[in-house]
């Protein structure tokens, strides 16, 4: 499972590595979606979480002992660089990332913010945040990705934060069962949790994907919720860690 995630992680990578990659520095200075964020913080900050990431396996104590300015100090830090320089240091990160993660132990824990995780759940992440902060990038590019089975992972973190996202809010976990029905790129379905569910949420993959990473607002989705429980959810879901997000504002009339 660990390769097949490594293998993707190096795919997104490498397709918002063609996004950029071209890009003259009046480009990596094009303002993104996210506030105050050129396409040079959006690449900083995926470099400063795969350094972050690095240390967490080679040295967990030394990650521990570290005090880092945290998310948008690191991005508006890398984005100061110079573009060649900063997609140099995202490349060497993201490889290192690929061979500390290819290395450590398949069941041993790793160091993070919140609770530790498995290298393969570490793998999983890197692919979600590459993917939405791609989705940044290309938006500010005016460019429109093809959706792939990659958004798979990211579908399935977005489940399994189902939980996380009402403590993150300081809302009661709903002790209910849960179903949820997507319609994958090739037209395949995929599902999670039990047919019987009085709780469901449907729609694309890619819908769902965009709304649990924060990218569109639900409004703008063809998403559906059945059920007080997971109509609730989708105004919350987040499947990254940190504070509650803020999410976009609606663009369909």
């Amino acid at each position: 499972m660990l390769t097949e995630l490594l293998a993707d992680l190096r795919a997104e990578s490498a397709d918002l590595d063609s996004l950029v990659a071209g890009l003259d520095p009046a480009g990596w200075a094009t303002p993104t979606p996210a506030p105050g964020w050129t396409i040079a913080h959006q690449i900083a900050h995926l470099a400063w979480t795969d350094d972050r990431s690095n240390l967490a396996i080679d040295d967990p104590d030394e990650f521990r002992r570290t005090v880092d300015g945290g998310v948008d100090a690191g991005a508006a830090e890398g984005a100061r660089a110079e573009p060649g320089e900063l997609l140099a240091r995202w490349r060497a990160g993201r490889e290192r990332l690929q061979a500390a993660l290819t290395a450590a132990p398949a069941e041993g824990r790793l160091v993070w913010y919140g609770p530790p995780m498995k290298p393969a759940s570490m793998a999983t992440a890197r692919i979600m945040e590459t993917w939405a902060h791609g989705q940044d990038v290309a938006d500010a590019l005016g460019v429109e990705r093809e959706p792939t089975a990659r958004l798979r992972h990211i579908a399935h973190l977005g489940v399994r934060t189902f939980g996380f996202s009402f403590a993150l809010n300081d809302l009661p976990v709903p002790d209910v069962a849960l179903r949820v029905e997507l319609r994958a790129p090739d037209g395949d379905e995929w599902t999670w949790g039990p047919e019987t569910a009085a709780d469901r949420v449907s729609g694309p993959a890619l819908d769902f994907c965009l709304l649990v990473t924060q990218r569109r607002h639900r409004d703008d989705l063809a998403i559906t919720a059945v059920g007080e429980d997971a109509r609730r959810w989708l105004t919350i879901a987040q499947a990254f860690a940190g504070t509650p997000g803020t999410g976009r504002a609606p663009t369909a009339s």
